[in-house]
């Protein structure tokens, strides 16, 4: 089956040095064999810390970057095999902060076309500027903001034309890499309600990820939980909240406000030296020995996936 985001396997490490006199360097293992697919017309929630490889994988499933080893596929074909028209007409990306990926030197109408200049280049001017202001209208902006500058928005209606950039083309999928993080509660509710409707209006799927399960559990149907470059936990929104299996999972809900229980301790190891067996053990209140020792393979458990020895 054919899905509009599937990754197989997929792998990405980055060769660094450790100082000047480091000639050999080592390999940063980022991410590290993830199998994940998005459904059509589903939000696919990606969690965990900062660190831990999903904007990696994002930039991956984006085609910004290539990975080390296994495959990225865009209904059903391999990423590489588009060119950059083609991969634009079926998928965009949000990032996490607006100023940083508009063109300050751009008006927001210019910024808004640029993607539909790329993938229809056949449109005349008028037309260009009629869709522009259009889906400005749609975001809840004014179509006579077009002309002006991404400093002279505040950081919610910036995240609003970030988002009629990433649509003006008509895309299947839209990659959103912490669309919200840096934003206050209010706005943040706003731009999430926004990205829902032009969901059930347009039929689009979203890899949506966040380091807040709150945020993943209001936007996702699946969640996939992430540690240390692995998914650790891929189950429905349901059964996640309700009975987490693995427990940096249980640790994460505990954060949520209004959860209860005992909140994640101490810091996500290097992964430059990452720990011997599970990846979590030293930070797992549930370890064993057979934890220090062997990392666990995938397993299946009634139709969620858990990578864990002694899930809960």
């Amino acid at each position: 089956m054919a899905y509009p985001l599937e990754f197989r396997r997929a792998s990405r490490g980055f060769h660094v040095r450790r100082g000047f006199l480091d000639l050999r360097g080592m390999t940063l293992h980022a991410v590290e064999g993830v199998s994940l697919h998005v459904e059509k017309g589903e939000t696919l929630g990606l969690v965990g810390e900062s660190g831990c490889g999903k904007s990696t994988l994002a930039r991956m499933g984006a085609g910004l970057l290539k990975p080390s080893s296994g495959e990225v596929l865009i209904d059903g074909a391999d990423l590489s095999s588009f060119t950059p028209r083609e991969r634009a007409r079926r998928m965009q990306m949000v990032f996490q902060d607006p100023f940083s990926s508009l063109n300050p030197r751009m008006s927001v109408g210019a910024s808004v076309a640029e993607p539909l200049r790329m993938t229809r280049p056949e449109l005349s001017t008028s037309s260009l500027r009629d869709k522009v202001r259009s889906l400005l209208e749609k975001v809840e902006l004014r179509p006579e903001q077009a002309g002006l500058f991404p400093h002279e928005f505040s950081g919610g209606q910036r995240q609003r034309i970030a988002v009629a950039r990433a649509l003006v083309a008509d895309p299947s999928l839209v990659i959103c890499d912490e669309p919200v993080s840096a934003l206050d509660a209010s706005v943040q509710a706003q731009v999430l309600n926004l990205l829902r409707d032009m969901q059930d209006e347009r039929g689009l799927s979203y890899l949506f990820i966040s380091h807040d399960l709150g945020v993943v559990g209001f936007m996702s149907r699946r969640i996939a939980v992430m540690y240390l470059g692995r998914v650790v936990e891929l189950a429905s929104r349901e059964e996640l909240f309700r009975h987490p299996a693995h427990p940096y999972s249980k640790a994460l809900l505990a954060s949520v406000p209004g959860r209860g229980g005992h909140p994640l301790s101490g810091e996500m190891p290097s992964p430059f030296e990452p720990p011997r067996g599970c990846a979590f053990h030293p930070r797992c209140p549930f370890v064993r020995d057979l934890c220090r020792e062997c990392m666990p393979e995938e397993r299946d458990l009634g139709g969620r996936r858990v990578r864990c020895h002694y899930p809960l």
